[in-house]
This record gives structure tokens, C-alpha cells and sequence, in this order.
């Protein structure tokens, strides 16, 4: 067997982020009455969603600190309709974030994945995600029992996909690159930063496939096709 170790991505890749986050924010919505504030939750929710994305892109290179991001995409949604209110984007941030841990919807096949690979391989994942919260979102949803350990950012002390947290992977783990294999859904971080390690990777598009400037080692529509080449 070519692989011995394989590296998974959490959110997006496992764990539903766009639909556990957004049933979150419904809930912070309505517990803090940003209805009157904004016109839908829609409106909203679009506010905060494309800035999240904006922050996390420049988190994942070392652009902006963890602070940084967990403070603007609380407080720009609040700044674009006048409100300039740090102490309520700090607690509609801490709210967030332990309300995501009791949300449970996972991308479609991951367990099914997860009990294929889990008697074959040494399952570990490796994610940019906060320490707070991971380790909660995975035993709550079922998932941490099929992993040997948890690799975040924060311990490797740099983000995917710098490639010191592909090195802080191998060596924790005890794992061979040339044995190791990445799965995850971010075409940068995941997939790129395998790929420039000369990590093989399965790019799980997941309905939003991104060009790429290389081919990756094996491209995936559903976490089911991962069982035809493992």
C-alpha cells in the first residue's frame, strides 16, 4: 500500500462550515435583534459571509492574526449599517463560536469515508481552525473517534499552507511524505501547499472547483469517489 498516513482537512471537507456556520448566525441574528438593524438576515448573513471569506484569505498566508479576523468579521457587517460597537462584535464573536460547536451537519459520505479509510491508514487531521473550537465540533458530530490526532495551525504556529505546518505534520506524526496524502477541499491551502511540498493530494472540489496551475494528484466530486483511489 502506497500510503500510510493521511491528512484531512476539517471544515468544508468534513464538517458542513457553509451550513453549521449559517445556522449559527441565524441564531445570533435573533439573540442579539439584528432585525433591527438590517432589513433580512439575508442581508446580513451576505455581509459577513463575504468578508469572512476576504479575512480568512488573508489569515491563511500571515496577512492578518487570529485577533484580527475574529474582530472585523464581526464588526464590519455592524459598521455598514453605522454601528460602531466593539464590545457587541466581540460577544456576537464568542457566541458564534460556541454556538458552531453544537452543530453537527457534516458533508455528505464523510462518516462513510472516514469508516472506509479508518481500519486501512493513520487518519489525522490537519486544519487552520481555532483550537476552541475544533476539537468540540469533531466529538460533538461523531468524527474525533476516527482520528489518531488533531494537527492545528496554532500548535504548528503557522498556517496552510505555509509548508512549516506540512513539516510540523510529518514530523508529530511520525509520518513519510512520500507516504502521506492531504485531502481537503481549499484549493490554496490544502491542495497547493501539499502539492509544493511534493505531497501527493485529493482535491475534493466540492462544487466550487478553482483552476489550478498544476494538476493535482487525483480530483474528487464526492468524498465517495476517494474510495475508488484508496
Amino acid at each position: 500500500m502506497k500510503y500510510k498516513s493521511i491528512f484531512i482537512d476539517l471544515d468544508d471537507t468534513l464538517w458542513d462550515t457553509q451550513l453549521n456556520s449559517r445556522e449559527s448566525m441565524a441564531e445570533m441574528f435573533i439573540k442579539y435583534k439584528l432585525n433591527g438593524c438590517f432589513d433580512t438576515f439575508d442581508e446580513y448573513y451576505t455581509i459577513y459571509s463575504n468578508k469572512n471569506l476576504e479575512l480568512w484569505d488573508l489569515y491563511h498566508f500571515g496577512k492578518i492574526t487570529k485577533q484580527q479576523l475574529t474582530r472585523e468579521r464581526f464588526l464590519y457587517p455592524l459598521q455598514q449599517v453605522g454601528i460602531e460597537d466593539e464590545v457587541l462584535a466581540a460577544s456576537l464573536g464568542r457566541d458564534f463560536l460556541e454556538c458552531t460547536t453544537t452543530k453537527t451537519k457534516l458533508i455528505p459520505h464523510a462518516i462513510e469515508l472516514l469508516e472506509y479509510l479508518y481500519p486501512k491508514y493513520r487518519l489525522f487531521i490537519l486544519s487552520n481552525g481555532f483550537r476552541e473550537v475544533q476539537h468540540k465540533k469533531m466529538a460533538n458530530s461523531g468524527l474525533l473517534p476516527y482520528f489518531e490526532k488533531v494537527i492545528l495551525s496554532e500548535d504548528a504556529g503557522v498556517n496552510k499552507p505555509h509548508p512549516d505546518i506540512y513539516h510540523y505534520a510529518l514530523k508529530s506524526t511520525n509520518s513519510r511524505k512520500m507516504e502521506s496524502l492531504m485531502i481537503g477541499d481549499n484549493p490554496d491551502t490544502d491542495i497547493a501547499g501539499a502539492y509544493n511540498l511534493k505531497m501527493d493530494q485529493i482535491y475534493f472540489i466540492n462544487n466550487q472547483e478553482v483552476k489550478l496551475d498544476f494538476i493535482p494528484s487525483f480530483t474528487v466530486n464526492s468524498l465517495l469517489e476517494i474510495q475508488n483511489i484508496l
